[in-house]
């Protein structure tokens, strides 16, 4: 329950910061704050208020935009893997590999661009045997 909560939440409240109206209210506080300057003196209260401000929003938006990062990486590679899935000349072995360290997708990815070498003439299937062997 409370994850589907922050689920929704999340994913609300970073629909609305990215409008242009949060920009322009955002801007406008940031104005109005710079407006009061004189009023108050410049006092370090002053200062104190936008600084505090700034700082705890950009903590919060921070989990918000990470939230948002993973969910929308979660279902792009779910559909990634779906099309790996459905099409029968594709290789199944890809379905994952997301999961693994950052040295296997790069080795995987060499050996893609070897594959893809008219001078390599190494197959999919040897390719991939090779990978595994490796690891």
């Amino acid at each position: 329950m409370l994850d589907r909560f922050f689920t929704v939440t999340a994913a609300r409240i970073a629909a609305l910061a990215g409008q242009p109206f949060a920009f322009i209210a955002a801007a406008s506080l940031i104005i109005l704050w710079a407006v009061t300057g004189p009023i108050f003196h410049y006092s370090d209260t002053w200062q104190l208020v936008v600084n505090t401000a700034t700082t705890i929003v950009t903590f919060l938006m921070v989990f918000l935009i990470q939230n948002s990062q993973n969910r929308d990486a979660g279902a792009m590679q779910a559909k990634l893997d779906e099309l790996i899935r459905a099409q029968q000349e594709a290789r199944v072995e890809f379905i994952g590999v997301e999961h693994r360290t950052d040295k296997e997708i790069e080795a995987i990815r060499d050996a893609l661009e070897r594959e893809c070498d008219p001078e390599d003439k190494a197959t999919a299937k040897e390719t991939f045997e090779m990978l595994r062997r490796r690891y």
